[in-house]
């Protein structure tokens, strides 16, 4: 079992109850302590855990997986992802890029365009900035902590003032029936003001978010144009999708 895949686990383990100890994550992830001990580590440096004498309490809040561990799940998938969304825009565009770990990839994938990008986090800012072809416009407000993404009143007006070719949107959960779905309230008002003032809206999305539905809805099915997804999305929910007109790009 990878690392990321390990402190899943142990982050799903500290939401079903407050404390759990080294020796019961040992067992329940397959490894040694010693490489538990190392997880915890890493876990509570991100602060996402406290360690306690012979036991981790958690730190969370909500039910959203932190950015830290999502970040290092699932690279290679999300690289691909990224690369085929960067394609789909064209040189000279103004566009959104979300915050999340699958759309920093499609940022990284853009730092050699020449594009005009509002990113709705400061770790998409971060990607794209010194990229000599990338004129970056921030759209101000708060910050969520550990996320960095844009929230609030200010950032809302600047989708508001301003119009795009294109917003590329990450999603906590797709589905066919309720299209695209966040857990935070305030980041999901931000993307519907962004998708309000674009032309075309690209979801990007590996097959872990397929099925699974959040608690704030952001679009319909019918607003997305396309999903950049990987091989492993669901065959049903993917053909549902081409039913009702969005493109399906597999990376």
């Amino acid at each position: 079992m990878e690392s990321s895949d390990r402190q899943g686990v142990i982050l799903a383990e500290l939401r079903a109850r407050d404390r759990v100890t080294v020796p019961e994550i040992a067992r329940l992830v397959g490894c040694s302590e010693m490489t538990v001990r190392r997880d915890l580590d890493a876990l509570a440096r991100d602060g996402l855990v406290r360690r306690v004498r012979g036991a981790a309490v958690s730190a969370l809040t909500g039910e959203e997986t932190p950015f830290p561990v999502r970040s290092r799940a699932g690279v290679e998938p999300k690289r691909r992802i990224g690369r085929a969304a960067a394609n789909l825009l064209r040189d000279g565009e103004t566009v959104v890029i979300d915050g999340g770990t699958t759309a920093l990839e499609v940022a990284q994938a853009c730092r050699d365009r020449r594009l005009t990008v509002v990113p709705l986090s400061m770790h998409t800012a971060n990607a794209l900035t010194g990229a000599a072809g990338i004129r970056l416009v921030l759209p101000g407000g708060d910050l969520r902590p550990t996320e960095l993404a844009f929230v609030g009143p200010l950032t809302e007006h600047a989708m508001d003032l301003l119009r795009f070719d294109a917003v590329v949107l990450g999603c906590c959960g797709i589905t066919a029936r309720d299209g695209l779905t966040g857990h935070d309230l305030a980041e999901s008002t931000v993307k519907r003001a962004a998708i309000r003032a674009a032309k075309r809206v690209i979801v990007v999305a590996d097959a872990s978010k397929w099925g699974a539905t959040a608690f704030s809805r952001i679009c319909a099915p019918d607003q997305i144009d396309v999903i950049v997804t990987d091989p492993e999305a669901p065959a049903e929910q993917v053909a549902a999708f081409r039913t009702s007109g969005t493109e399906i790009v597999s990376a």
